[in-house]
């Protein structure tokens, strides 16, 4: 067993060729889905001020913010100023924020790359984790939330994810079940975040949290965690949301998004889901999370959250926008081991004297586009470099050896078959360029 001072630190991972490959073909088909519908990247630091984070989580959130103590004569103190991004969301509105003008409107923007979150490591669960993040700012459209669920469901089937369902609500229609309750305001944040603990925990744990840490009778909890996991909630909800302005207002929206992203999505993979709650303070309209059979949690997520810049000191602008969970997406994919990714010539070096000829060969192959690497253990063993081949999974193998050099030929042999061929040096990268070409 490894010495634990060369572990990775716990919730974070070393990420070798294979699982490094199909990470970058995931990102490379998510980027081309964005680019798509006319996202433009941004890139913002790996850390913020931690003033600019806190506060816009909600409590739980708050805790796991990773942050970054002073330094230098500020170390002794412990006290932090820094701290690495939770998301990528309040680092756009600060973006926005701080250049809104030169910004086009609506601003349409991904973001792709890691966040941190001080969280406890589990199955699935990282630390260190990539997201991909799509937002529309300065639109109040429902064209724009449909836009963003559309596009994730896009990157989602261009990434091999296909059986998925979008769950969908409204923090106003929450707000409006809360009222019908008679939740007081101040209570209703804490209560928000109980309930979105209705896919990880029991009702019976969650009604006794809402009793115990947030001050709900247990008839009023028990009423309220019946009303969102029953059989017939939907029905439910529009019942109990009749007499609340905001409720009314959240199931409209609800109904506008899938009635513009079913066609898109697939009326049989997004639904209006009344237990569905996102605990995240800044949320304001629609909400939806993304789930994959077999998957634990959400694969994708997000929402609108109009008063989330302007809570930062930028302009009151509308906003909306979603997250793809990278790390779950690749984790039902597992590596890629396809031939995209096989070497294409292998270079054995068996004479001392060819090497000057053996790295133009190699600078010819690459220069022709093809995949090239050269021996460089110390054998000179055909045998061994042709097992060497084998285990890089080259297509073709270059044997060049005194009589090669002395005839201006050079053995090409084929991986695959075992077949060889000998080929003048001055044709080798037209003959490999066009045998590689059917398995590119």
């Amino acid at each position: 067993m490894a010495s634990q001072q060369f572990e990775p630190p716990s919730g974070t991972r070393d990420f070798l060729a294979g699982a490094l490959r199909t990470r970058e073909a995931v990102f490379a088909r998510v980027r081309q889905v964005f680019e798509r519908y006319g996202f433009e990247p941004l890139q913002t630091p790996a850390f913020e001020r931690l003033e600019t984070l806190t506060g816009k989580y909600g409590d739980e959130g708050d805790k796991l913010i990773f942050k970054i103590l002073r330094r230098g004569d500020h170390e002794a103190t412990g006290e932090a100023d820094l701290a690495l991004r939770y998301d990528m969301t309040v680092p756009l509105a600060r973006v926005v924020a701080s250049y809104g003008s030169q910004l086009p409107t609506p601003y349409k923007r991904f973001a792709m790359g890691p966040v941190w979150r001080a969280d406890r490591p589990g199955k699935g669960r990282f630390r260190e984790f990539a997201q991909c993040d799509v937002d529309v700012v300065g639109s109040v459209s429902p064209l724009a939330d449909a836009e963003v669920v559309c596009a994730l469901t896009d990157a989602l089937d261009a990434a091999g994810v296909r059986d998925y369902r979008v769950l969908v609500n409204s923090r106003q229609a929450l707000t409006g079940l809360l009222e019908s309750y008679g939740v007081p305001v101040d209570l209703g944040g804490g209560v928000l975040i109980t309930l979105d603990k209705l896919d990880k925990l029991s009702p019976e744990k969650v009604v006794a949290e809402l009793v115990d840490a947030r001050s709900l009778t247990p008839g009023i909890a028990e009423a309220l965690v019946g009303d969102l996991t029953a059989a017939d909630a939907v029905e439910r909800m529009q019942i109990r949301l009749k007499g609340s302005e905001a409720g009314r207002a959240g199931l409209e929206e609800v109904g506008r998004l899938l009635e513009l992203a079913a066609p898109k999505v697939g009326d049989d993979r997004i639904a209006f889901t009344p237990s569905l709650v996102r605990g995240l303070d800044y949320y304001t309209g629609v909400i939806f999370e993304v789930v994959a059979e077999g998957m634990p949690g959400s694969i994708a997520s997000g929402g609108r959250y109009d008063g989330l810049i302007a809570a930062l000191g930028g302009p009151d602008v509308p906003a909306c926008g979603g997250s793809l969970g990278v790390e779950r997406i690749i984790g039902l994919l597992g590596d890629d081991q396809s031939d995209a990714h096989r070497t294409d010539v292998a270079v054995t070096v068996i004479a001392e004297d060819t090497g000057s000829e053996v790295m133009d060969f190699a600078a010819r192959l690459r220069d022709a586009g093809l995949r090239t690497e050269v021996y460089l253990a110390a054998s000179r063993k055909l045998a061994k470099q042709l097992k060497w081949a084998a285990d890089r999974r080259a297509r073709f193998a270059l044997i060049y050896g005194a009589s090669d050099k002395e005839a201006g030929m050079i053995t090409v042999r084929d991986m695959d078959t075992g077949e060889q061929a000998q080929v003048p040096t001055h044709e080798l990268a037209a003959h490999l360029t066009e045998r590689c070409a059917p398995s590119r």
